[in-house]
C-alpha cells in the first residue's frame, strides 16, 4: 500500500514514535510534511534521479525527508552522523546532492560542513538553525501538502561504512514505478498493518534504513530508540508491546550480558519476529538467545549492493546451527580465487547471481569490476567468504580481506572472536592478523574486558588457556592485548582495519 492511502485511512495512527523522546509523528503529519519537501524539492528543479542527502540523528522528522524523496523519484543518501565535517562533505559531494538537511543537535559538525558542500544550494536545518542553514520546518510550511502529480518511486544510495578506504556510494537504477506500487518487505517478515516494530539502531546505516522504511509501507508503527542499551531495549519491547524487530549480534551479546536482575521480570509476551543480520552470529549466542526470547529469530544476509538474500528460521536454524540460510533472491555461487565454483562444503567467495548486475558503485567502475565474478558480470560479491552445505544451506566463515594466512593455512578472524566473546570476562573482541618472520602472519586478539574485570598477564593467559580448549592451535592467539573500548560503530560494526593498521604502523616504526 501507500503513505497517503494510510494517511487517510488512519491519520492520528503513530506511524514513528521515538521512545526516548516520547515524540510522535503521525501518519497525517508524516504524508502532509513529506508532500511539502517533496513540493519544495520539485519547485527548486529536483527531478527524477537528482539526489539529496541527510546528515541526521535517529530523529522522526528523517521519515520525513526520506519519504518526500521516496515520492519524488529521488536518490537519497543518509550519511553517518558520527562522521566529521570533511567525512561528510565527502558524501554529500561525491553523491552530488542538490539538498541536504540536518538538525540543530548535529549544528558543531555542520558549521564546518556548510563551506565545504559549495555545490550543495539547499541546506537545511531541522529543530533549530544557524547561520549558513534555512530552517527546515519555515521552509517547507510555504509550500501546500497536496502530492506531486506524478510521484515516481526514488531509491536510497547508501554508502560503505569506508572500513576499507573511502567510502562508496551504492547505487541501484531506478524502477519504473510509482510509489504506491512499491512492494514493501518480504513476506518472511511476516509484517502487517498492525505490528510494532522496535529499531534500536542508528537510522543511516542500510538494514534499519530498510526495515524502518518497510515497515511504513505496510501501514505499521516504527518505535525508534535514539540509541541502543540493554536494558532499554527490553522496557521498550514491553512497554510499546512490540511484535517485531531488528538487531545485530553485539545486540544479543550485551543483553545476554546483563545481570539476572536487569534481564528478568520484563513482559515480552507480544515479541513475535527478532530479525538478525549484519555479522555472523556465534552459535552458543543465538542459541541463548532462542532459549530465552523463543523460536522467534529471524537471520539473514544481505548487501545493499546485491539483491541476493538468504533467510532462516529459528526452528530452520537448530536444525543446521551457524547458517544463514537459503537463498531467497538470486542464486548462489561459491567460488575459488580464479573464479571456478565449488563443491558443498569447500570455503570460497559468496557471489550472488542475477538476471544483471544490480547495481554500481557511484563514481568507481574499478571498484564495480571488483565486486564482479572474473567470468559472469552478472555474479557480484560482498566480499565474504563462506561454504554451503548438503541442503544448500550457507554459512558465513569472513570478510575476504581480513583472513589471516600463517604457514599457509587460512584462518578466519570470526571464528576465533566468536570463540573468546563467550568468555565472561570479555566484553567485546576483535582478532587480525600481524606480520611474523617465520609463518609471515601470526593471530593477534585485542579485548575490552567486561565491566569490572582487569586486564593482566592472568588474564591474557586464561584467555589464551579457553581458546585452546575450543579451536585448533593454529587458531589460538599468540598474544592478546587489552582496550578500553573497541572502536565499533553504532551499527556493531567493528572498524576492524584501524586497529590493524595501527599496530602495522606501531612494528614498522
Amino acid at each position: 500500500m501507500y503513505l497517503g492511502t494510510y494517511a487517510k485511512k488512519s491519520p492520528d495512527k503513530p506511524a514513528v514514535i521515538n521512545a526516548t523522546t516520547e515524540a510522535v509523528l503521525t501518519y497525517r503529519e508524516l504524508d502532509d510534511a513529506s508532500n511539502q519537501f517533496a513540493q519544495f524539492l520539485y519547485a527548486k528543479g529536483l527531478r527524477r534521479g537528482d539526489h539529496i542527502a541527510l546528515f541526521m540523528e535517529n530523529n522522526v522528522k528523517f521519515f520525513v525527508v526520506v519519504w518526500a524523496a521516496f515520492r519524488s523519484g529521488l536518490y537519497v543518501t543518509t550519511i553517518n552522523r558520527y562522521l566529521t565535517a570533511e567525512e561528510a562533505a565527502y558524501i554529500a559531494n561525491d553523491c552530488k546532492a542538490q539538498a541536504l538537511v540536518t538538525t540543530f543537535a548535529l549544528r558543531e559538525v555542520a558549521t564546518e560542513l556548510s563551506a565545504l558542500i559549495c555545490n550543495c544550494p539547499y541546506r537545511l536545518m531541522t529543530d533549530g538553525t544557524i547561520d549558513g542553514w534555512e530552517n527546515f520546518e519555515d521552509t517547507i510550511g510555504a509550500y501546500p501538502t497536496e502530492k506531486l502529480a506524478e510521484e515516481w518511486r526514488g531509491d536510497s544510495m547508501l554508502y560503505s561504512s569506508g572500513t576499507t578506504g573511502r567510502p562508496k556510494g551504492v547505487k541501484r537504477p531506478l524502477a519504473d514505478q510509482k510509489i504506491y506500487e512499491a512492494p514493501g518487505l518480504q513476506e518472511d517478515f511476516q509484517i502487517t498493518e498492525n505490528s510494532i516494530y522496535l529499531s534500536p539502531a542508528p537510522l543511516y546505516h542500510a538494514a534499519p534504513f530498510a526495515f524502518t522504511t518497510g515497515t511504513l509501507h505496510k501501514g505499521a508503527t516504527v518505535v525508534m530508540m535514539e540509541k541502543f542499551d540493554p536494558v532499554e531495549a527490553l522496557r521498550c519491547i514491553e512497554k510499546y508491546k512490540i511484535t517485531h524487530s531488528q538487531w545485530v549480534p553485539t545486540m544479543f551479546i550485551r543483553m545476554l550480558k546483563l545481570n539476572e536482575e536487569d534481564r528478568a521480570g520484563w513482559d515480552l509476551s507480544s515479541h513475535r519476529i527478532a530479525v538478525h543480520a549484519a555479522a555472523p552470529c556465534p552459535v552458543d549466542i543465538k542459541r541463548q538467545m532462542i532459549d530465552w526470547w523463543g523460536p522467534i529469530l529471524i537471520e539473514y544476509y544481505a548487501g545493499s549492493e546485491n539483491n541476493g538474500t538468504t533467510i532462516i528460521t529459528s526452528d530452520e536454524w537448530l536444525d543446521h546451527p551457524g547458517s544463514v540460510g537459503r537463498p531467497e533472491n538470486g542464486i548462489l555461487h561459491i567460488c575459488d580465487d580464479d573464479g571456478v565454483e565449488l563443491p558443498a562444503g569447500e570455503r570460497g567467495t559468496i557471489y550472488f547471481e542475477q538476471e544483471v548486475m544490480p547495481f554500481e558503485y557511484h563514481n568507481a567502475p574499478e571498484k564495480t569490476r571488483d565486486a564482479q565474478h572474473p567470468l559472469h558480470p552478472n555474479w557480484s560479491t560482498l566480499g565474504d567468504i563462506g561454504y554451503v552445505d548438503d541442503e544448500g544451506y550457507l554459512y558465513l566463515t569472513d570478510r575476504k580481506a581480513y583472513m589471516i594466512i600463517s604457514g599457509g593455512v587460512n584462518i578466519y578472524p570470526q571464528e576465533i572472536e566468536n570463540a573468546l566473546v563467550l568468555h565472561h570476562k570479555v566484553a567485546d573482541v576483535a582478532v587480525f592478523g600481524v606480520p611474523d618472520p617465520d609463518m609471515g602472519e601470526e593471530v593477534k586478539a585485542v579485548v575490552q574486558v567486561a565491566p569490572g574485570e582487569t586486564s593482566n598477564d592472568a588474564l591474557e593467559a586464561e584467555l589464551i588457556a579457553w581458546a585452546r580448549k575450543r579451536l585448533a592451535h593454529y587458531k589460538v592467539p599468540k598474544t592478546i592485548d587489552f582496550m578500553a573500548e573497541l572502536p565499533r560503530l553504532p551499527t556493531g560494526k567493528l572498524y576492524k582495519r584501524i586497529l590493524r593498521d595501527k599496530y602495522l604502523e606501531d612494528l614498522s616504526v
